[in-house]
């Protein structure tokens, strides 16, 4: 008999089956789909030699995990490669707000009446990012926080609403920057905790940056398969599970899955319930002639671009996408173009480029012509680059990845209290009414993101319960 299975390879089941492996316990990972990566992959999606990655691309959050770095995963053909700017939001008039690695650098785009105001909110942090963010991500309420009055003061800077941190900003271009950031998450500006998003995607860039790892996502998933393997773990792809009785016996069985899957597999019939899915995306992949045509020239060299003309049109995008049954006309999107650092990822000369934009959970509809017009606005010239492009709507993105119900590439809504208290309130998010059974997605905190914490965390509750067994 296994110690333990895992259900699903996308980051976190890779990492709870690599933190269960080190410790010395059996390990059989399975997976759906012919390749492990789940939201880390990447494909040839548009024409020969373009490598896209269908849904993860920048990764800020996987660069600074506390999981990540403790692993051996550059022996295993893992390489972070960084642009020179992580991120650049640009307005249109033709300049931009940037995120730099320098602080002074990303206070001086946003103008001298900003400048010190951002200085003073991030630079508390700085020193103890490390500390911090490894606190904020752990186990909640059963692991003693290393720095308890650093968390406690980024807890008082980050748990009420965006809205209210960018009061301390007196012009558009800061606030504009910082509700793209909490937009990355696809949370209404005005949610509990929002505060907390944008600062940690700020506070990544400053400290790790937000790189893209050479050749592909992919390569991090095949990094965390390559470690598990040489662990002693096996792998199995292709292997579709319906239900429990679909695997070998074991001690525990971990799910990296939307709650609703998990559910169905397990008959936990109404158990999550009240568990709420949030807004889609739709998604383009671009295969280019060229580079894109910004009108900033800081959006050149960043690696990732956020495209929204100023905080009212992001947050009208993100309350369209919330609550309607259409989607934004002026969609705020997030952008990459991995190939500014990378090229392995196109042919000589030519780029990929990746970008998606917010529409309501299950649209149904083609956001191309929405998304092109926006990128027309600050890359004029931008389609006549375009040699190909793939285009996957909410019904394609799950059917592509199951734990993106209804197009959620979060596996849940962010949003009130289950922004923080997910897939259940409960004092063990990982445990299941299956005392052998437990969750380890980014349904469960410390919530969605390329960078295995749920998994790290689901593991640690998985072998306490070996231990005792």
């Amino acid at each position: 008999m296994l110690d333990a299975v895992v259900v699903g390879a996308g980051p976190n089941g890779l990492t709870a089956a690599v933190e269960l492996a080190r410790r010395g316990f059996s390990v059989a990972l399975f997976e759906a789909k012919d390749t492990v990566g789940g939201g880390a992959r990447t494909e040839e999606l548009t024409l020969p030699g373009f490598r896209h990655d269908p849904c993860s691309a920048a990764h800020p959050l996987a660069v600074s995990s506390p999981a990540f770095r403790a692993l051996p995963l550059e022996r295993h053909g893992l390489e972070w490669l960084h642009p020179e700017l992580p991120m650049a939001h640009p307005f249109p008039d033709g300049t931009a707000a940037v995120l730099s690695r320098s602080v002074a650098e990303t206070a001086a785009s946003f103008g001298p009446r900003d400048a010190g105001a951002y200085r003073r909110l991030v630079t508390p942090f700085l020193p103890h990012w490390d500390t911090l963010v490894r606190d904020f991500m752990s186990l909640p309420l059963t692991a003693l926080p290393r720095d308890p009055v650093t968390l406690a003061r980024f807890g008082l800077v980050g748990l009420p609403p965006s809205t209210w941190l960018t009061r301390r900003f007196r012009d558009e271009r800061a606030r504009t920057l910082f509700a793209g950031l909490v937009a990355h998450v696809m949370a209404p500006l005005s949610g509990f905790a929002t505060s907390a998003i944008g600062l940690v995607f700020a506070l990544a860039a400053h400290t790790r940056g937000w790189p893209v790892a050479r050749g592909g996502s992919q390569a991090l998933s095949d990094a965390l398969a390559g470690y598990l393997r040489e662990l002693g773990g096996t792998v199995h792809t292709d292997y579709e599970v319906k239900r429990l009785d679909d695997l070998p016996p074991a001690r525990a069985y971990v799910f990296d899955t939307s709650p609703t899957a998990l559910a169905r597999i397990a008959g936990f019939g109404d158990h999550y319930a009240r568990y709420r899915y949030g807004p889609g995306v739709f998604k383009i992949d671009y295969a280019l002639d060229g580079p894109v045509p910004w009108t900033a020239p800081e959006a050149r060299t960043a690696g990732t671009v956020q495209i929204g003309a100023d905080s009212a049109e992001i947050g009208a995008a993100l309350r369209a996408a919330s609550r309607e049954d259409r989607a934004p006309d002026a969609p705020f999107l997030i952008t990459v173009q991995p190939s500014v650092v990378d090229p392995t990822r196109a042919p000589a000369g030519q780029h990929v480029f990746w970008v998606y934009g917010h529409v309501p959970h299950g649209w149904t509809g083609d956001l191309t012509d929405a998304i092109e017009r926006q990128l027309e606005r600050f890359a004029p010239g931008f389609r006549d680059r375009v040699l190909a492009r793939a285009t996957a709507g909410p019904p394609e993105l799950a059917a592509r990845n199951a734990n993106y119900v209804g197009g959620d590439i979060a596996t849940g809504a962010v949003s009130g209290l289950q922004t923080l208290l997910r897939p259940k309130l409960s004092l063990s998010p990982y445990t299941t009414p299956h005392p052998a059974v437990f969750i380890c997605s980014q349904a469960t905190p410390p919530g969605p993101g390329v960078h295995g914490m749920p998994g790290h965390n689901a593991a640690k509750a998985v072998w306490r319960r070996l231990r005792q067994t």
